[in-house]
């Protein structure tokens, strides 16, 4: 396993992909103590892939969120719904 700076790690971000994607584990410091590791989806823990599910579903809100920008329905969406159907 290597060590990165984390400058390093945001200059070389590709390169070290692919190195975890060939089955390489990676460390990133900060002022030389460990901060984080990069290793492969296949190899994380089902602890770390909730994570990544959650942090998924919460961008995704984030998204559909930011499209709606305000926009509200002048009724409620099952009448909406029920009037389109029309």
């Amino acid at each position: 396993m290597i060590s990165v700076p984390v400058y390093e790690a945001k200059t070389r971000l590709s390169e070290l992909l692919l190195r975890v994607q060939q089955g390489e584990a990676i460390t990133i410091t900060r002022h030389g103590s460990p901060a984080a590791r990069l290793v492969a989806v296949e190899h994380a823990t089902p602890d770390t892939m909730s994570l990544l599910q959650r942090q998924t579903v919460d961008a995704t809100l984030l998204a559909l969120s930011a499209l709606r920008g305000g926009i509200s329905l002048p009724l409620p969406l099952r009448d909406a719904i029920g009037h389109g159907r029309d």
